[in-house]
């Protein structure tokens, strides 16, 4: 059984993750990481691309189409997969997060902080502000993991995307919201590694110069995924699909599933 680490850099487009991400780019320059451009489901909207990510199902047939869509999920997800194989799960991510998979309607003063062996995630921190800063939500995914060591932890800042709903695509608070993101980044990724950790650093969809996404213009559409560790095959010809994340996700923390994957990912 590995351990992995998912993180989301919510609204991150890729045009703008190729030049802004130094740190995740100098991993790859050094043959410690590669790259791949993922084209994000539809429609390109947050809750319905968690779903997507964490269980494989796309929004169309997973019935979460809009991000006012209040409920549990009814698909298995990774923290399922894992949880009901004996393994730890943990997430510091959005409130939506916790509504998909652990109880919904959120409310804060009982889901922020949650400890619940029985839920899916079992270790949780959720934050309900867009601009609940990244460094924060870092600090609070480090503190999960270094107190339970978690097999599977998801890790999920909203600072890019609220910078780009704020600013648009083509701004420098949009892409200072990435470097930032990346700085921190920087300070955690290799702790991660040497600690076994197999990581995928990823967003569920990218930001346009209208200050949305919802469509199909590349910007919307066109994510990064960054594959570090020393389980990836770092195969420059490997296609991953975004709905093929949770099974590659399953298929790292050796857990059974009957998610669609991407093997060549792998080695």
């Amino acid at each position: 059984m590995g351990k992995a680490i998912l993180v989301v850099l919510d609204g991150l487009s890729y045009q703008v993750a190729e030049h802004a991400l130094g740190h995740l780019q100098a991993h790859c320059m050094a043959g410690r990481g590669a790259l791949y451009r993922l084209e994000c489901e539809l429609p390109a909207l947050s809750r319905p691309l968690y779903e997507c990510i964490l269980t494989g199902v796309p929004p169309i047939e997973s019935g979460i189409v809009h991000n006012d869509v209040v409920r549990l999920s009814t698909e298995h997800s990774i923290f399922h997969y894992a949880r009901d194989a004996g393994l730890s799960t943990a997430a510091a991510a959005y409130h939506w997060v916790s509504e998909l998979y652990n109880r919904a309607p959120f409310h804060a003063v009982r889901d922020r902080h949650s400890e619940t062996p029985e839920l899916p995630i079992q270790h949780g921190h959720f934050y309900y502000e867009d601009h609940y800063p990244d460094s924060h939500l870092f600090a609070d995914a480090e503190s999960l993991r270094l107190r339970h060591s978690p097999d599977f932890l998801l890790v999920h800042p909203m600072n890019i995307d609220d910078a780009g709903h704020k600013h648009g695509l083509d701004s420098s608070q949009y892409r200072n919201a990435a470097r930032r993101a990346d700085i921190l980044l920087a300070e955690y990724l290799q702790r991660w590694l040497d600690d076994g950790y197999q990581v995928l650093v990823t967003a569920d969809h990218g930001m346009n110069s209208d200050r949305s996404h919802n469509g199909l213009l590349p910007e919307e559409r066109d994510v990064p995924l960054f594959a570090l560790g020393s389980a990836f095959s770092l195969d420059p010809a490997a296609r991953p699909e975004q709905i093929e994340l949770c099974g590659t996700l399953c298929e790292l923390l050796g857990v059974p599933h009957d998610k669609p994957l991407c093997q060549e990912l792998l080695k």
